[in-house]
């Protein structure tokens, strides 16, 4: 039983430290609104999303006002848009992303993920309408977000389909050329993808997840870093382990606040509350960066040795304290590193103290991946696939949700400075080292087959 007296203390102590609900994300799967045509398709689709999500934002607002913390996004996600597309073409799949378009703004949503292909094991007709059809959907609206499974622990990777992806990313990219190649921001590639996972752009709803539920985002690396600046300002002898401690008693507290908020915006919308997701989402705001936290633990330059070990460190901390404080954690729930999205680790990269290289090596005990990256624009596709295969092999062997977010920038060089804005910020575009070097090994395609370890039944 959650106690209210606690989560108020709990928010009197850190509403300074930009301590927030990120988002709360409204999971409806709409696999009932297929239909033999687009008319009928869409307009089932719009009705659907009006009638379940139309009271979202009021409701955030209300409950996030009764208790003064903010609910920064509100947010909506769809089963695999692909279910809805068999038997489609491309034109239908671009009319749906705008219906879905539509419809969130007149909810007054954020954003919408869903639109979706899992591909891990294989392509159909439907999927390859949706992955096909990416850069003109994200080109063309402005709320939709897509993501694509192409590996999972069972399956193993799908070379073919990671190649198309990296065909696909500068097709997205140019598409977008006016907005330094945006669009591909609004696209995860994953291994594993969560089936729960309220954060965007990899946001959807999975098999075995109920018709509508709510779910929630809660960040707080502000928080966090706040909390450990405190204990080592307090002196005495402190060791990690005191550190890791810290983290951990703090991200049972914010987790606290997220399932209190999650479960009344539930009730109120009279749907079931699904997870609380504690990720330490960074923004470019200062005093809201993983960065700045790797920092406080005694990282003079993020990416120095030792980086890794403290991202475990962190991440780990994290998951320890939410699930004590939860029995409903699920989505990721740990330490995100989006590069251009935290100004520190967007320091880093520009001083050069942080590469592709050792970014993919603090992935492989961090929540995601190789997240919100800006590559030159003549990365070639095969490099770009190569990139997502790394990726995707440390989640298929450590049976854990990878993903890539990367941004050819088109016309960019390494070493340039590309801004997005907004919550998206700013980075240096990195230097792809040995670039044309894996051709011969992607093109071979084909699968590469799942782990040993995957036969565990």
């Amino acid at each position: 039983m959650l106690r209210t007296d606690e989560i108020l203390t709990t928010i009197q102590m850190l509403h300074a430290e930009h301590l927030d609900v990120r988002t709360v994300t409204l999971a409806l799967n709409v696999d009932d609104c297929a239909a033999p045509n687009s008319e009928h398709l869409c307009r089932k689709l719009r009705e659907k999303i009006l009638r379940r999500a139309g009271r979202l934002v009021e409701t955030c607002n209300r409950v996030g006002g009764r208790y003064g913390i903010g609910v920064t996004n509100k947010r909506l996600a769809i089963s695999p848009v692909s279910h809805l597309l068999a038997g489609h073409g491309k034109s239908v799949a671009v009319e749906v992303a705008r219906t879905l378009d539509d419809a969130a703004g007149e909810c007054g949503v954020d954003l919408v993920g869903g639109f979706t292909a899992l591909v891990h094991k294989g392509i159909t007709p439907a999927d390859a309408v949706v992955m096909h059809s990416l850069p003109e959907v994200l080109s063309r609206t402005q709320r939709v977000c897509a993501s694509v499974n192409v590996a999972s622990r069972k399956a193993g990777i799908n070379m073919d389909a990671a190649l198309e992806m990296g065909r696909i990313l500068p097709r997205i990219a140019e598409a977008t050329a006016d907005r330094k190649g945006f669009g591909a921001a609004k696209l995860v590639v994953f291994a594993n993808i969560p089936e729960d996972n309220p954060f965007m752009a990899g946001a959807m709803v999975g098999e075995g997840e109920p018709e509508a539920a709510v779910n929630i985002g809660v960040s707080g690396p502000g928080v966090v870093c706040s909390a450990l600046k405190r204990r080592i300002a307090l002196g005495g002898k402190l060791t990690l382990g005191d550190l890791a401690e810290e983290i951990k008693i703090t991200s049972f507290r914010v987790t606290r606040v997220g399932e209190l908020i999650g479960r009344e915006v539930a009730a109120e919308l009279k749907v079931p509350f699904g997870i609380v997701d504690l990720s330490l989402a960074p923004t470019p705001q200062i005093g809201d960066s993983v960065g700045e936290i790797l920092r406080t633990l005694g990282l003079a330059r993020i990416g120095a040795p030792g980086s890794t070990a403290a991202v475990a460190m962190l991440n780990d901390a994290v998951k320890k304290g939410g699930a004590f404080a939860s029995s409903s954690v699920g989505g990721l729930s740990g330490a995100f590193i989006p590069v251009s999205e935290d100004a520190e680790l967007a320091g880093a990269v520009a001083a050069g103290h942080l590469s592709l290289e050792k970014l993919e090596a603090m992935t492989s005990v961090c929540s995601v991946g190789l997240d919100m990256i800006a590559v030159p624009g003549d990365t070639s596709p095969e490099t770009l696939a190569a990139i997502i295969a790394d990726e995707m092999a440390i989640g298929v062997i450590n049976n854990k949700t990878t993903a890539v977010r990367i941004i050819p920038i088109p016309g960019a060089r390494a070493g340039e400075t590309v801004e997005f804005g907004g919550l998206f910020g700013s980075a240096a575009v990195l230097e792809v080292r040995n670039a044309g070097a894996s051709d011969t090994f992607v093109r071979f395609g084909g699968r590469i087959p799942a782990p040993i370890q995957s036969l565990g039944n």
